[in-house]
């Protein structure tokens, strides 16, 4: 099964892409939709078995183009947008320079920007006060990572609740260093150093825009939301 997010989906030439994977492999690429995205992530949370006490919820998946949000009352998803907020696409509008350090003004207008299309899109934060922010996607893995190298133990090893305050001193001391430089932390992939710190200013921007303190992590993303339908449809 091959499948193509928001690169592929947002891209001029998406359709000519997917025939000439076609003619070389023979496999045909399934395009998603921005809420068929959303939703098949929204599937694969609920798979998460660390999760299953969860009954109203959001979940929170930021990729490199775009942003899905859901909303889950009573375990079923009752909301789901998806945004053009990835960090890649973040990164190359608002950094003129991603191998410079990350600047206080590029966070504010990363943070203005993310406000303002959460606005835009109607995505309601009005779930009971206190109900947990599900995050998924490579940053908040890539957060506990870094803490798990710095601790010297595996992934598994860390708290799967990230809160603000740690994105916070991540993106205070890995944004003010050099590409070069951050591309040296441990448990950093040195291919994701470019867009990390437009990665975490966006999740900062997120969690303070709905008033959340943390977001619990979950590897159980798109890919479990796919094989779920797959099985279904047996």
């Amino acid at each position: 099964m091959l499948v193509a997010t928001s690169a592929v989906r947002d891209a001029t030439n998406g359709p000519e892409f997917r025939e000439r994977v076609l003619a070389a492999t023979g496999q045909t690429i399934r395009i998603l939709t921005g809420d068929e995205e959303a939703n098949l992530i929204g599937r694969g949370l609920t798979c998460d078995p660390a999760l299953t006490t969860l009954r109203d919820f959001y979940v929170f998946d930021l990729g490199g183009g775009s942003l899905e949000c859901l909303k889950f009352r009573g375990r079923q998803v009752t909301q789901a947008v998806s945004l053009q907020l990835g960090c890649v696409r973040l990164t190359e509008k608002f950094l003129p320079d991603p191998a410079a350090p990350f600047t206080a003004e590029s966070a504010q207008r990363i943070a203005t920007h993310c406000a303002d299309a959460l606005s835009q899109s109607g995505f309601e934060f009005n779930l009971p006060s206190g109900s947990v922010a599900v995050g998924t996607g490579g940053t908040v893995t890539t957060v506990r990572t870094i803490l798990a190298a710095r601790r010297g133990v595996g992934l598994e090893a860390t708290a799967p609740d990230v809160d603000l305050a740690t994105l916070r001193s991540l993106l205070h001391e890995i944004g003010a260093l050099p590409l070069a430089t951050r591309r040296q932390v441990p448990g950093l992939p040195a291919a994701r150093a470019d867009v990390f710190p437009t990665a975490l200013a966006t999740l900062i921007a997120l969690a303070e825009r709905g008033r959340f303190t943390c977001f619990r992590h979950s590897l159980f993303n798109l890919r479990y939301g796919l094989v779920a339908e797959a099985l279904a449809a047996k």
